[in-house]
């Protein structure tokens, strides 16, 4: 295992929901946090928590963050993708824009993080790669097609971060969970909030793969809180 303290970690989507109890596991822990949010003002004050202006949407936003967070802390340990969006766009929709959205944000907004930060997860020999993916980037069961479609791509992106990072020690694990009591299924009436899987313990899962040795590495973490046939 890997020893948290001092690990500096870069997350994205740390003010609400999964990101927000990542967040609180790994200050924990004893990691460095780098929050990239919308609104830092909505983080709370903690000696090893920095927070930066980052909007998945804006191109260049990704790359400000990741230099903010070099000057600061003199490295890059480890990079947690969280920010994710849920909008609904069906197949038969003729406005595009839904899907166009879902895959800036779900899709390439990791892709340019991981991108600025790659040559900082080298260096250290030790780099991690945590994506909050979903079961519905393996599989599709109702309609949202946008947002299936940006979370297969998220699985493609994983994989490739394996395939190019192994032999510098980075090693990157997809996380995918089904239904999650927060914000983001809020609309969800078909099942019963209090049987959805609590996002401590998707935190709890993500500090684990995130502090694996690099013999012993986990691609893809499937999270359910109902039966379903493997996928």
């Amino acid at each position: 295992m890997l020893t948290p303290e001092g690990r500096v970690v870069l997350l994205s989507g740390a003010t609400r929901g999964i990101g927000r109890a990542i967040l609180e596991r790994l200050l924990a822990a004893g990691c460095t946090l780098s929050a990239g949010v919308r609104d830092p003002s909505r983080l709370p004050a903690h000696p090893a928590l920095s927070a930066h202006p980052y909007d998945a949407a804006t191109p260049g936003s990704a790359e400000a963050w990741v230099a903010a967070t070099v000057a600061r802390h003199g490295r890059i340990d480890a990079v947690v993708n969280a920010a994710g969006i849920n909008p609904r766009g069906t197949l038969l929709d003729g406005d595009e824009s839904v899907f166009d959205t879902s895959w800036t944000v779900n899709a390439k907004g990791p892709m340019r993080v991981l991108r600025a930060a790659w040559p900082h997860l080298v260096a250290g020999g030790t780099g991690r790669v945590l994506t909050i993916a979903s079961l519905s980037g393996k599989r599709v069961k109702n309609d949202n097609l946008a947002y299936a479609m940006s979370k297969f791509a998220v699985m493609a992106l994983t994989q490739e971060v394996r395939r190019l990072g192994w032999a510098h020690g980075i090693r990157a694990t997809a996380l995918c969970p089904g239904f999650v009591e927060t914000d983001m299924t809020a609309h969800v009436t078909g099942f019963p909030r209090a049987q959805m899987t609590r996002p401590e313990d998707v935190a709890a899962l993500a500090e684990t793969v995130l502090h694996l040795s690099n013999t012993a590495t986990v691609a893809e973490l499937l999270v359910n809180c109902r039966h379903e046939e493997l996928v």
